[in-house]
């Protein structure tokens, strides 16, 4: 492999003669072979847009000669596009500012302006990595900056369009399926009659309410730490800069983007992003819920409860033939498990916020970026091939009514709750139904039994 040397403050390094990067790159390549793991394409993105409105800001503001700053902004709209991913290799576990990845990004896109301008890839002139993509800017400020921007994009590309698509399949499966009285269930137990509309309008309401928890943080999320440069004090760069370059971010993606109200707290601490790391956790926790419960109602299908019935979409056993599984639940049931462990890095790595800095950047963007991604993923895919195709299996669920012995409940204001008790457990040891037992005593005059035993009038008492 052909070589180039590069140099940084550290002395003399070989590179790929192809590659965009420098040395500190390189440097870090070598110290942090760990995991593999890479920054995802949102937080690219993320960061190649704060690089080209960095180098407008500083043209605008004349602190860039304009020769290196259409170069530096064609570079960085290149990385922008996705065109240079290849050139970020930096793994995630590395320092804990992010520094190794910024410096990644100053040094590709200074590679590729420099190209741009002399023909030759790489190296530090006419466009230096500091002096000239850095402008302004510290690590300390762009990676947090990097981090809100790409997960508020990511929460309105990926997941906010899933869960109004999740929302909507759950509402149209309430309003077809309002007629339909099934057997309620508390602690996996028999209980008071409920229509399968209800229960479902419970679950398209949690979404619902999933969308507010998550949209609530983004007033936190908007604001950006760019312009604090090292601890938030604004050193080494213009007045105007952190305004500057929200405004052009905000302009870009048409979201509401604002310098930080306070970059001390925007830079020490990072309390928006665990904010919405343990709000995309209860988020997971709703779906967890509605995937397991969409389960349990589609157990059977001729020995469990096979009140609804999920579209086939792949063989469910290696051994048992015709058997399907319910796997695009299980499949959003374990991504929610992987979202309550990411919540839980993130929050701890928050706690790491020492004095002026937090010292787990990467590890926070990492989690909350790929819970955001993979939760959007998860729900897309349950929404098209599990919840839109799913059928109502009416003679099962109302079947199960007349049998159930919480029928008696509705007994309870007129013969008392011991006596209705007393029903319960006789119709139990008798195998019977509860209205065989009160006809074959006369405990109430026939059409008295049959009002009160009315299943769709327990669903809705009103209607009595």
């Amino acid at each position: 492999m052909k070589q180039r040397t590069e140099r940084d403050s550290l002395g003399e390094l070989q590179v790929p003669a192809d590659a965009y990067y420098g040395a500190q790159t390189a440097r870090a390549l070598e110290n942090f072979p760990i995991s593999g793991l890479r920054f995802s394409r949102p937080f690219i993105e993320a960061l190649g847009a704060i690089k080209h409105a960095a180098a407008q800001t500083n043209l605008e503001l004349g602190l860039l000669d304009e020769t290196l700053a259409r170069a530096i902004m064609q570079a960085a709209e290149e990385v922008i596009e996705g065109k240079l991913d290849d050139q970020f290799v930096v793994d995630i576990f590395q320092t804990g500012s992010g520094t190794s990845t910024n410096m990644n990004a100053n040094e590709v896109i200074a590679g590729r302006a420099n190209e741009i301008l002399t023909g030759k890839r790489g190296g530090k002139s006419p466009v230096h990595p500091n002096d000239h993509v850095n402008k302004g800017q510290s690590s300390n400020d762009t990676i947090p900056t990097a981090i809100h921007v790409a997960a508020a994009l990511e929460l309105h590309r990926t997941l906010f369009p899933a869960l109004r698509d999740l929302r909507e399949a759950l509402s149209e499966k309430a309003r077809a399926w309002d007629d339909i009285v099934k057997i309620g269930r508390t602690h996996l137990m028999d209980a008071t009659p409920i229509r399968l509309g209800q229960e479902v309008s419970g679950w398209a309401r949690q979404v619902e309410l999933a969308i507010e928890r998550l949209e609530s943080v983004l007033p936190r999320l908007y604001e950006l730490a760019q312009g604090g440069t090292a601890v938030g004090t604004g050193i080494n760069t213009h007045p105007e800069f952190g305004s500057r370059v929200a405004e052009k971010l905000s302009q870009r993606f048409g979201l509401p983007f604002r310098e930080a109200e306070n970059h001390f707290e925007a830079q020490h601490a990072k309390d928006a992003a665990a904010e919405l790391a343990g709000q995309l956790a209860t988020v997971a926790t709703s779906l967890m819920k509605i995937a397991n419960d969409i389960r349990w109602l589609n157990s059977g299908p001729r020995c469990g409860l096979a009140e609804i019935q999920l579209p086939a979409v792949q063989p469910g056993s290696s051994i048992m033939p015709g058997k399907v599984n319910p796997v695009m639940s299980e499949a959003l049931m374990m991504v929610c498990v992987q979202v309550m462990g990411n919540a839980t890095a993130v929050q701890i790595a928050n706690t790491h916020g020492n004095l002026d800095l937090n010292v787990m950047m990467p590890v926070i963007a990492k989690n909350l970026l790929e819970s955001i991604a993979w939760l959007g993923n998860a729900v897309r895919a349950f929404t098209e091939k599990a919840v839109k195709g799913m059928k109502a299996n009416r003679e099962k669920a109302e079947s199960y009514v007349e049998w159930s012995l919480a029928m008696v409940t509705s007994l309870v204001p007129v013969i008392g709750y011991d006596k209705a008790a007393e029903l319960a457990k006789r119709a139990m040891a008798e195998n019977k139904t509860i209205r065989e037992l009160l006809l074959e005593e006369n405990v109430l005059p026939e059409d008295e039994v049959a009002k009160l035993l009315d299943p769709s009038s327990m669903t809705e008492p009103g209607l009595r």
